[in-house]
């Protein structure tokens, strides 16, 4: 029986997920068809009803704004999801009484290794990356569900301390979550000073949607030096975006937000066809020729 996987979320045509996978698959040799799928919150719950009664569902990837959402539809969760609050890839185990669904959050992996490969690290899928710090004084951009897993990437690589720039205080409960679970101290800054600072820090993980960066790409710091300071812009459509145009022209390090999608992307379809992380090699060169992405490492 051919397999169906998927991405959701709203919008998705923008998606190059389907991009990877089917290239991933096809390396694999593995009969599945991975398809992007519109689906909004409200729509969420019956989308996941009619899925279970489908036993050709091996996986789905979940984006913004389900990542939340999609947390009380599954059966079950990895500790990474658990202590996030939110899950990006969901997989499927036949039962008796119909498919067993567990959540999990690869996103983490994927800033780990996005964030490694620029510091020119070999990647670790699953390995133990504490202490193997990238920078010494990382912040974030924006306090979404993207910022719990970029909190909990950079205690894996050894970070204690983090620095997070937000519009609204108030609204970063999944983030105090995530550091307190990640053992990460969380110094909370107001988003509107982020310009003049960022300079200052050697690795920058921008959570934020596409475009919403470009006022404080224009407020950098001018003549500010960047040096050998990393820039991870999750946001890869469009590319470059005005803050890594910024962070470049000042001498910076850019990590574009595919590598992150990339790595991430490349957990997912280990899980979802059930290989083992010796094939990681394989599937990272079948994605980075299917999106014209440099392979590092």
């Amino acid at each position: 029986m051919s397999r169906r996987a998927a991405v959701l979320g709203h919008p998705i045509s923008h998606s190059k997920s389907p991009l990877l996978h089917a290239a991933a698959y096809r390396a694999l040799g593995f009969d599945a068809e991975y398809t992007a799928i519109d689906v909004d919150e409200p729509e969420l719950a019956s989308f996941m009803r009619r899925v279970r009664q489908d036993p050709s569902w091996c996986g789905l990837s979940v984006t913004m704004p389900l990542k939340k959402a999609m947390m009380g539809l599954v059966d079950e969760h990895t500790v990474a999801a658990t202590d996030l609050g939110v899950l990006n890839t969901v997989t499927f185990t036949p039962g008796a009484d119909g498919p067993h669904l567990r959540g999990h959050n690869t996103d983490v992996m994927g800033i780990v290794n996005a964030l490694r490969h620029a510091s020119g690290m070999s990647s670790l899928h699953g390995a133990d990356v504490s202490d193997l710090k990238v920078g010494t004084r990382p912040a974030i951009l924006g306090g979404g569900g993207t910022s719990t897993a970029a909190i909990a990437a950079l205690a894996r690589l050894g970070h204690d301390a983090v620095t997070l720039f937000v519009r609204d205080p108030a609204r970063i409960a999944e983030a105090r979550k995530a550091a307190g679970a990640s053992g990460v101290n969380l110094d909370v800054r107001a988003y509107d000073g982020a310009a003049e600072q960022l300079p200052g820090f050697d690795v920058v993980i921008s959570t934020l949607p596409p475009r919403a960066a470009d006022p404080l790409a224009a407020g950098l710091a001018p003549g500010a030096e960047t040096g050998e300071r990393v820039l991870l812009d999750v946001a890869y459509d469009p590319w470059p975006s005005a803050l890594a145009s910024a962070w470049s022209a000042r001498g910076g390090v850019v990590v574009p937000g595919l590598e992150m999608l990339l790595y991430q992307a490349v957990e997912q379809v280990l899980l979802f066809t059930g290989t083992g992380p010796e094939a990681a090699g394989r599937v990272i060169d079948a994605m980075c020729d299917a999106v014209n992405a440099p392979r590092r490492g």
